[in-house]
């Protein structure tokens, strides 16, 4: 029985283990992310929602999903006969509207968009993969957004030597990022007589990323009451993708 306690499966007090299997806990935050419900709507196959909501804030708090989430994008690229470590990435935002719960003091209006809400500001490396996430007020500049989110990057991988992004991050941005963290910004522009849908080089790459989000129920919207939250909840919907695509056999040895 998936929701059966079992004693010793814990991650965190020590001297007061968890109560409930660890996969039971993860397969329900995958179910609610995946799904889009209400924590207190959780069904009764998958272990109490309380207990379910304080493994995710455990796991929030304490960084452990992003380290589950890099674990899974290290298996991927050197699956992918790739270097666990990225060479290059995209950065790129996304707003999304905010739900009742998230309070003003975390959310703006997007006047180029026309969404009143939260921003997704997010670089993925060459293959679509996440490699660092900030959540901000809709109305918070990318560059500026974009500064705080490529220092936390680099500082995580070293190895990271270029990022492409559009033209809203042109600017002292690109200076700063040079001189500051030894990171080129490469600008890919749209051109001034196209017209229409047109594929950009390498920009497609990070608005594949944004499609996979919007079909995780749970970001149709930010429902979070904090930025931490939504920013856990997008290394969850990247954990569900990573998963499933690592479930599959490899062509290779098909």
């Amino acid at each position: 029985m998936a929701g059966r306690r079992v004693r010793g499966h814990g991650g965190g007090n020590p001297r007061q283990p968890e109560a409930y299997c660890h996969r039971a806990i993860l397969d329900a935050v995958r179910y609610l992310v995946d799904n889009g419900i209400k924590w207190r709507a959780m069904p009764a196959d998958f272990p109490p929602w309380d207990r379910v909501y304080a493994f995710f804030r455990r796991w929030r708090d304490h960084v452990l999903v992003k380290e589950f989430h890099d674990r899974l994008r290290s298996r991927i690229r050197e699956r992918e006969g790739r270097d666990s470590e990225p060479t290059a990435g995209v950065i790129d935002s996304q707003p999304v509207k905010a739900d009742a719960v998230v309070g003003s003091d975390s959310r703006g209006f997007d006047g180029g968009k026309l969404i009143k809400g939260r921003k997704r500001h997010v670089v993925v490396d060459t293959l679509g993969l996440l490699l660092g996430v900030v959540v901000t007020a809709a109305d918070t500049g990318d560059r500026a957004a974009a500064q705080v989110l490529l220092e936390q990057v680099a500082d995580a991988h070293h190895r990271l030597a270029l990022v492409w992004a559009d033209g809203g991050y042109t600017g002292s941005l690109v200076e700063y990022c040079l001189a500051t963290i030894a990171l080129v910004l490469a600008i890919v522009k749209r051109s001034d007589d196209m017209r229409g849908f047109v594929v950009l080089p390498k920009r497609w790459i990070v608005e594949r990323l944004f499609a996979h989000l919007m079909r995780t129920r749970r970001l149709v919207r930010d429902f979070e009451r904090r930025t931490t939250s939504a920013e856990a909840m997008v290394y969850w919907s990247m954990i569900l993708l990573m998963t499933r695509r690592l479930a599959r056999p490899h062509p290779a040895r098909a």
